[in-house]
């Protein structure tokens, strides 16, 4: 459902997520926040809800979420944990945990990731684990989180083999998705995200990746309505995907497209967020993966030229040498990528592409080639 401005933009979307009985919806829109006691109260079996945010996020939005909640008569308590993806960890996931159960959270009660990915993984991993699930809401405050990881339902932690291995899948009971606070992110947190959004037309929509290239730089100056639109087109395709492969088996793997670079580098960069943020990983990722397609002549040259002609103009990176300070060698970033999750009987799969919006995923993907494209991205 969308309901469209006077100039033509959509100002107010909602994205359907059907899956039985853990069927969700996404709400995409403005004044989200200020409404959050009339869009949870529903949900609720006492006006009560556990927040748990990050430091950044708290200072800027959380007076604003209380505000919306108690226009409702919903009353909060909140925690904030270090911003960062460091915080993705055993210590802070059993601070949160033991942090709710001293909230007396019950299972029929709801927690709200406030904030970011790292949050909504960590928050949703909590709330999965917790008296064996508890319901969560996800009120996402990045743009990478509106598009991608507050959908979906995968929820977890980091380990020192690498990134995400630990988790469960755990699908929110809402989730809303207010593009206003997209305002208060720093440029560099805005383009990180958006390596998230670039990813949905490369891996399933040349239509979406060619509106991409033309409203793009609009939208990141700041046009609302193309904001709105992007995070609705985005959430739509994850969506669609999630439905047809809740728990990647086949289709969800797609969604990984430029991940297996992705999460080695994020690894070998130690989760340091000034060196490497997680859409910037991706952005890099993307365009290792197309650079491999098209060495093994899966798609033509002009595909890989054109995605980072087209990341270039955003402003993102797109080589390894574009992250600053001194990463490991070709050969320990390829076994760091042996840890990958993705990986299935000692086989690694890669996500290659056939063309801009025709992605696949393989195993065939000989090692040599992985190394040479590592090499002269360096």
């Amino acid at each position: 459902m969308t309901k469209t401005s006077p100039n033509g933009g959509a100002t107010q979307a909602t994205v359907h997520v059907p899956l039985d009985t853990r069927a969700y919806d996404v709400q995409i829109g403005t004044g989200l926040i200020a409404s959050a006691g009339a869009q949870i109260l529903p949900l609720l079996r006492r006006p009560k809800v556990a927040v748990v945010t990050d430091e950044n996020v708290a200072s800027l939005h959380l007076d604003a979420l209380r505000a919306g909640l108690a226009a409702d008569g919903v009353e909060m308590t909140s925690l904030k944990l270090p911003a960062g993806e460091s915080t993705k960890s055993w210590p802070h996931l059993s601070k949160t945990v033991e942090w709710l159960l001293d909230q007396k959270v019950e299972r029929g009660d709801v927690v709200v990731a406030f904030g970011g990915g790292v949050i909504g993984d960590l928050v949703g991993f909590a709330a999965a684990i917790l008296r064996r699930g508890v319901r969560f809401v996800q009120i996402p405050t990045s743009l990478l989180a509106q598009v991608d990881s507050s959908v979906g339902g995968k929820t977890g932690i980091n380990a020192p083999h690498g990134k995400n291995l630990i988790g469960a899948f755990h699908q929110p009971s809402l989730v809303l998705a207010d593009v206003d606070v997209l305002a208060t992110l720093q440029t560099r947190d805005f383009l990180a995200g958006y390596g998230e959004v670039v990813k949905y037309g490369l891996l399933g929509s040349a239509a979406f990746f060619e509106w991409l290239e033309e409203n793009a730089p609009a939208m990141a100056a700041g046009d609302v309505d193309l904001r709105i639109e992007a995070v609705r087109r985005s959430v739509q395709m994850k969506a669609d995907i999630v439905v047809r492969d809740e728990t990647e088996q086949g289709d969800r793997a797609l969604l990984n497209l430029g991940h297996t670079f992705c999460h080695a580098l994020e690894t070998a960069t130690d989760y340091a967020s000034s060196r490497l943020l997680h859409g910037e990983g991706v952005a890099i990722g993307c365009a290792l993966a197309f650079e491999a397609s098209m060495r093994l002549g899966l798609c033509a040259q002009e595909a890989p030229s054109r995605v980072r002609a087209h990341l270039r103009a955003m402003g993102m990176k797109v080589d390894l040498r574009d992250i600053d300070g001194e990463l490991p060698s070709t050969d320990a970033l390829i076994e760091l990528m042996s840890q990958d999750k993705k990986v299935i009987d000692g086989q690694l799969r890669f996500i290659m592409a056939r063309g801009i919006g025709d992605a696949f995923v393989t195993t065939d993907v000989p090692v040599d080639v992985v190394r040479g494209v590592l090499e002269d991205a360096r």
